[in-house]
């Protein structure tokens, strides 16, 4: 969910998605000059497809039997938070048009759609015993049988962090034990009433973002963070971004128990999770940069990689965080490992890492956002790390993406690995598809395709 406002009518994401296999090859940028390719150019089986979440697409926000999530919520009490200060009330309006924009998916020669389900839209209570809304219900049926008429592979997110406010309002979200029995319910009707067409699951998109930006800065719903942190009226920095994560990982765990255990035999299905890390590079080729670069993919991507891998947090952050960690049980470490069938990477840029002092920050103000000891930034001598974007936080650094494919391949070993978001930058509406690309060599490895018309957009693939 990296867009600085609500696009109208647009595909939000374009993604690029494949199983890894045995290596990845030196992306190489390509140039105007280049010869344009088409679909046979690329490796058999190679999928392309696009992507966007329910609260950013859909609209309809108030209408046909949806109540409101903590992002409509967080939309109307802190607009101040929104660049533009715009909500989803009608967003890109996809609910009404989505026929349309499939149709355009279908002319453009997508392969398959990354979309999730707003849980407040098919239960707006957020449980099956305060109603099941039918209008919602039938919305992603519609939309799932139309994709599949289409020609294009349904990939369902089940949450893309629009809670049911009716939960967050009841005891807290993310921040109780009652979430993981919530979720695991509303799992369970997603999978039966769409299992059936529905063969690629994704549980909780980028849920160390979720937890970062809703509970330690509080620059996202439901805006929670300690007040020495941001402008936050409630929250707690230093405690409940872990909370929020331990929940979700559970909740992650329950969702594949249950498919695995009822479901996926008879649907034939996978089911797994995304997560988001930039690249960390160190500042300098010293030893307490490298620790840095470390510590820093340890409390991004190692957060929800080393439960879902091994069972357990990392160890750095068991040191660093200490009491305010939590921990799992021998049988929930038991139940949480090996609970993917696809992990899926959303890579958009990197960052420097170099250690962080007590003499160089607050450091004392305990946060998840200093927890790291590890300082973060841009730019080194002045000089970005990558071309800079109209966003502040994105800077292109194709590299980036095989530094972590491979650090993603040796340290976790994954059964597969989505690309499931990975534009790094475009800022115009597609009039048509056009692909330039250099091969590297004679092999089937490919390297990185640049698309063109007065645009840089990045995508990248391995075979």
């Amino acid at each position: 969910m990296k867009v600085d406002k609500v696009q109208n009518h647009t595909l939000l994401y374009l993604l690029v998605w494949i199983n890894i296999l045995t290596c990845i090859d030196a992306l190489i940028s390509c140039r105007s000059s280049d010869l344009l390719i088409n679909r046979s150019s690329f490796p058999a089986g190679f999928v392309f497809g696009a992507g966007a979440s329910a609260y950013q697409n859909e609209g309809a926000a108030h209408i046909d039997g949806r109540k409101p999530s903590i992002w409509d919520t967080f939309a109307m009490d802190q607009p101040e938070k929104i660049l533009d200060h715009s909500n989803g009330d009608v967003a890109n309006n996809f609910y009404h048009r989505y026929k349309e924009d499939i149709a355009l998916m279908k002319k453009i020669g997508l392969d398959s759609f990354k979309f999730s389900i707003s849980w407040p839209r098919i239960l707006p209570e957020g449980r099956i015993s305060g109603g099941v809304n039918q209008q919602g219900v039938d919305f992603y049926n519609h939309l799932i049988n139309e994709l599949i008429s289409n020609g294009i592979e349904p990939f369902v997110t089940l949450f893309h962090w629009d809670l049911p406010q009716t939960l967050e309002d009841e005891y807290g979200g993310f921040l109780s034990p009652k979430i993981v029995k919530d979720f695991g319910e509303y799992a369970d009707f997603c999978f039966k009433e769409f299992g059936d067409r529905v063969k690629y699951w994704i549980t909780v998109n980028e849920p160390n973002i979720f937890s970062e930006f809703g509970y330690a800065t509080g620059l996202m719903a439901p805006g929670r963070c300690s007040k020495y942190i941001g402008n936050c009226s409630t929250g707690n920095s230093a405690t409940e971004p872990y909370i929020v994560t331990h929940y979700l990982i559970l909740s992650h765990a329950t969702a594949v128990k249950l498919y695995r255990e009822k479901y996926q035999i008879s649907q034939k299905g996978l089911i797994g999770i995304s997560i988001q890390s930039s690249w960390i590079v160190p500042k300098f080729q010293t030893i307490a940069s490298k620790k840095a670069a470390s510590r820093a993919l340890d409390f991004t991507f190692g957060w929800i990689m080393d439960p879902i891998t091994n069972g357990n947090y990392p160890k750095s952050m068991q040191i660093l965080v200490g009491d305010r960690l939590p921990k799992f049980t021998e049988s929930e470490s038991e139940f949480v490992k090996s609970s993917v069938d696809f992990i899926g990477l959303n890579y958009y840029t990197a960052i420097y890492a170099d250690n962080l002092t007590s003499s160089s920050s607050s450091i004392d103000l305990l946060s998840y956002i200093t927890d790291n000891h590890v300082n973060l930034t841009y730019e080194k001598n002045g000089i970005p790390i990558g071309e800079s974007t109209n966003s502040s936080w994105l800077y292109i650094y194709p590299k980036g993406i095989r530094k972590l494919l491979l650090y993603t391949k040796r340290k976790y070993n994954p059964p597969s690995i989505y690309i499931t978001e990975n534009v790094v930058y475009f800022d115009f509406v597609f009039q048509e598809w056009v692909m330039k690309i250099v091969a590297y060599g004679q092999s089937k490895r490919l390297s990185m395709i640049t698309c063109g018309l007065n645009t840089t957009v990045y995508i990248y693939f391995i075979s």
